[in-house]
C-alpha cells in the first residue's frame, strides 16, 4: 500500500446551516485535504484499488461510503461538506474509488470482478487500514455491494445505510429487459444506450466528449434529479467523466447475475435505506421486498428528490440514515416548511 503524504487539512468554507437545508445546496469537491483525508493506492487482491481515508480515531469502527456507478468517491463529498457545516463531521471514514470507476482501474481478469468480489475487496481495504468493524453506506451500486458486504461479513457490519440502491427492479430489468421495460423505463433506455455506447468504444468516447462541450450533458443526466436545471455543473462534468459504457454495463450484468433474495436473507445488523420521491430507478415494489427479505430494515422516503439524494438532499440522508439528531430548524418548521422558508425548491 502506497501512503502518500496527506495535504494539510483545509475545510472548504463551509455554507451557513440553514443553506444545507436546500436542494444541492454544494458542489463537488475533488479535493481529498479538504475533509482530512489521505489518499492512498492499495494492492490488493483483486488489484489495485485507490482510497481516500482518514479522521482516525482510538474507534476500531470504520464509516465506509460506497459510491454508484457513473460515480467515484467524490459524490459524497456534499454529503461531508453539509455534515461539517452543521458540526457533525463523520470520523474513521474509508472512502473507495470501487474498481473501474474513478481512480481504481478495472481488474485485469473481468471475469473475476463480481458483487461478491467487489465486498471482499471492501472487507480487505478495511482491516488493511486497521479496522476490525464497520459500519457502511452505499448508494445505487454502492447498495447492492454495501448489502452483500453485510450478508457475508456477520460479525463485522455493525450497519448498513442505502441511499437509492441498486435492488430487485433492476436485477429483473437486467435479466428480462423487454420484459420488465415499463417497470423501470428509465433504467432500461439507459442500459440500453450503455450496451450501444460500449460498441461505439472510442467514437463514443469522443461523443461524450463533444456533448459536455455543447454543455448537452445535463440534458442526458436529467433523469436522475428531481430538479436538473438547477444542479451545481461540477455534478454533470463529473458524472461526464464517469460514462463508462463498458464499465457500466459490467457492473448491471454483475448485478444481473445475483441472487438478491437469498443472500440479504442472511443480513442480521440494523439497515437503513432512503431513498428519493422521484427516484426512476426505485419502486414501491422494490421497498416491499426489501423489508420482506430484510426485516430489520426501515425505509424513508425524502421528498423532492431523484437518485441522487447525498447530493440533492444531503443533510436529509444523513438525518434519516440516523447519523445525527434533526437540527433545531428542521425539528420546528419540518422539512416542507424549511424550504419554504428559505425559499429554496
Amino acid at each position: 500500500m502506497q501512503e502518500p503524504s496527506c495535504e494539510p487539512d483545509s475545510q472548504p468554507r463551509p455554507a451557513p446551516p440553514a443553506t444545507v437545508l436546500g436542494y444541492n445546496p454544494f458542489a463537488l469537491d475533488p479535493a481529498a485535504h479538504h475533509f482530512g483525508l489521505t489518499t492512498s493506492s492499495m494492492r490488493l487482491r483483486g488489484g489495485t484499488v485507490v482510497v481516500r481515508h482518514g479522521r482516525r480515531t482510538a474507534s476500531q469502527t470504520a464509516t465506509i461510503l460506497l459510491h454508484g456507478a457513473a460515480g467515484s468517491w467524490t459524490t459524497w463529498t456534499p454529503l461531508l461538506q453539509a455534515a461539517h457545516a452543521t458540526e457533525r463531521d463523520l470520523p474513521d471514514l474509508i472512502l473507495p474509488d470501487l474498481p473501474g470507476w474513478g481512480d481504481s482501474p478495472l481488474p485485469a481478469d473481468e471475469v473475476n470482478l463480481t458483487v461478491e468480489s467487489m465486498a471482499e475487496t471492501v472487507a480487505e481495504i478495511a482491516r488493511a487500514l486497521g479496522y476490525e468493524r464497520w459500519n457502511v453506506v452505499g448508494h445505487s451500486m454502492g447498495g447492492i455491494i454495501a448489502l452483500q458486504l453485510a450478508a457475508s461479513e456477520t460479525r463485522a457490519t455493525a450497519s448498513v445505510g442505502l441511499v437509492s440502491a441498486t435492488s430487485f427492479s433492476i436485477i429483473d430489468s437486467v435479466r428480462h429487459p423487454i420484459r420488465h421495460f415499463f417497470v423501470l423505463p428509465a433504467f432500461t433506455a439507459l442500459l440500453l444506450t450503455m450496451r450501444m455506447l460500449r460498441l461505439g468504444g472510442g467514437v463514443s468516447r469522443g461523443l461524450i466528449k463533444a456533448l459536455a462541450r455543447l454543455n448537452l450533458l445535463r440534458g442526458l443526466v436529467a433523469p436522475l434529479f428531481r430538479h436538473p436545471g438547477i444542479i451545481d455543473s461540477t455534478v454533470v462534468a463529473a458524472l461526464g467523466a464517469e460514462v463508462r459504457p463498458a464499465g457500466f454495463v459490467l457492473a448491471t450484468d454483475r448485478a444481473g447475475a445475483y441472487d438478491a433474495t437469498r443472500r440479504w436473507a442472511q443480513i442480521v445488523c440494523p439497515v437503513r435505506a432512503v431513498h428519493g420521491d422521484d427516484d426512476v430507478f426505485v419502486t414501491a415494489a422494490d421497498d416491499a421486498k426489501l423489508c420482506e427479505v430484510v426485516p430489520q430494515c426501515v425505509i424513508s422516503t425524502i421528498a423532492r428528490s431523484g437518485h441522487f439524494g447525498q447530493i440533492e438532499r444531503p443533510l436529509e440522508v444523513l438525518l434519516r440514515l440516523e447519523f445525527t439528531a434533526p437540527p433545531p430548524m428542521e425539528q420546528a418548521l419540518g422539512a416542507d416548511q424549511c424550504d419554504k422558508a428559505l425559499g429554496t425548491c
